[in-house]
């Protein structure tokens, strides 16, 4: 079934209002949806590479905006809904040891994740659970989504089909070097210098 779903969902990426589709799988993909974004956006930045800024910002802002559905199913709504769609996806269980540090690495947690291909929709509708500040869950979800997208569909504009495989292979590993240089940035300038 999910596989059908993926096909569906690329197939939309062709569609005459592929624009409009591409909002609203990356709204739902932030809070329920399985299939991310990325599968619409990757073949419709290849095929009109001049509009790769404006397809990215869309992706970005229906995201966030998507990102905050997710955020009050957490807050309102853990019990009835959020829970649910965390064990759907396996982390249920995990979600306990993963509260316990999330107020004071919440927009750490958010913007990292954010970046990566890791559910987005367990980061929003944990941090909704956990009432992270709204605020902070804002700032993070726009400057991680913003650069996530951006960053793909910069790729694909500047170097098109050959950079596709790239990007789908180590985005995750890339984002995690990122993070890695940016906490032992923060390391340095805090216990060294």
């Amino acid at each position: 079934m999910l596989r059908k779903l993926y096909d569906y969902t690329m197939s939309l990426a062709a569609h005459p209002r592929a624009k409009f589709f591409l909002g609203g799988v990356s709204f739902v993909e932030s809070s329920v949806f399985p299939i991310p974004p990325d599968v619409m956006l990757i073949p419709m930045v290849l095929a009109n590479r001049a509009e790769a800024w404006k397809i990215a910002a869309i992706c970005s802002l229906f995201s966030v905006l998507g990102g905050l559905l997710g955020y009050f199913i957490g807050y309102f709504f853990f019990e009835l809904i959020g829970e649910m769609i965390l064990n759907l996806y396996g982390y249920g269980e995990k979600f306990q040891r993963f509260s316990d540090g999330y107020h004071e690495w919440g927009g750490w947690i958010v913007a990292f994740f954010g970046l990566t291909p890791f559910p987005y929709k367990v980061i929003t509708i944990a941090s909704g659970a956990v009432q992270l500040h709204l605020a902070v869950f804002i700032i993070a979800s726009v400057l991680s989504r913003s650069a996530r997208f951006f960053l793909v569909a910069g790729l694909l504009k500047a170097f098109g089909e050959p950079i596709r495989d790239f990007i789908e292979r180590y985005l995750g590993i890339l984002t995690v070097l990122f993070f890695v240089l940016l906490f032992g940035s923060f390391v340095v300038l805090k216990y060294v210098l």
